[in-house]
């Protein structure tokens, strides 16, 4: 359990806070080790969200760590995969990450800390002072600075990041957060409804690594598109129900 009772809402000085990890993964069985033996001990429940791996994915995580979860994606794309996690999800603080090693979760306990002091939606940046990427391509690079533009002037905000997937969050606000989203665009989302329903937001420097091994099912183009008319048409939508809108901080 992670626990700064002082300052932690959900949790008190002999009930803190419990953290469930929420992994979802296609054919990661040779990638599934190093991320496993990288989590730290603040986390208490991993779930692992199967999206029908024709591999070893899933015997992988169960020999790596017996006390895993285990639960399939209820239909396709990484959107439903981290709904159905979330919803699987029983700790205080949900922490989302990729199973192919380009996030390390040795990082989590900074996405934790804020959560600790107030904060409601924790984002990793690629592209704050600490943070950086060995992966992004030039391609990807261009397309994410056009669309974090363009979700900082539709929605007054001044992210340094949006295209990316290692987050963390208060599990209570989920149903705020109204995801939807089954692709990768799921992440935009989340982001978009989370500063339109007023969460406090902040970000934390994250270092992106090379996927340790196969190939991402990531298509920069197409996924590209699916981000912005996610970002274009929450813009248009009816502000969801939800506390006066605050700056994030970074």
């Amino acid at each position: 359990m992670y626990s700064d009772p002082i300052n932690s809402r959900e949790g008190t000085a002999t009930t803190p806070a419990t953290v469930s990890l929420v992994v979802p993964a296609r054919n990661e069985a040779r990638n599934i080790p190093w991320v496993f033996e990288q989590i730290p001990t603040c986390v208490d429940e991993v779930i692992l969200v199967d999206g029908d791996s024709s591999d070893a994915t899933v015997p992988m995580a169960q020999h790596c760590l017996p006390t895993v979860r285990h639960v399939r994606q209820s239909g396709p794309g990484k959107g439903n995969a981290l709904r159905t996690g979330f919803l699987a999800a029983t700790g205080d603080f949900v922490v989302m990450m990729d199973a192919d090693g380009s996030m390390s979760p040795s990082e989590i306990p900074h996405f934790l800390h804020f959560l600790e002091n107030g904060y409601d939606f924790v984002k990793g940046s690629r592209f704050v002072a600490g943070g950086g990427s060995l992966d992004i391509t030039p391609l990807r690079r261009m397309g994410n600075h056009v669309l974090l533009a363009t979700a900082n002037r539709l929605y007054h905000a001044s992210l340094t990041d949006l295209c990316y997937g290692f987050c963390a969050f208060r599990r209570s606000f989920l149903d705020l957060l109204d995801l939807h989203a089954s692709g990768f665009e799921i992440e935009a989302e989340m982001t978009v409804h989370a500063l339109r329903s007023g969460l406090r937001i902040a970000e934390v420097p994250s270092l992106e690594l090379p996927r340790r091994s196969g190939r991402s099912n990531l298509h920069a183009i197409s996924d590209g598109r699916r981000v912005l008319r996610t970002l274009l048409s929450e813009h248009t939508s009816p502000r969801p129900a939800g506390r006066r809108p605050a700056r994030n901080a970074s």
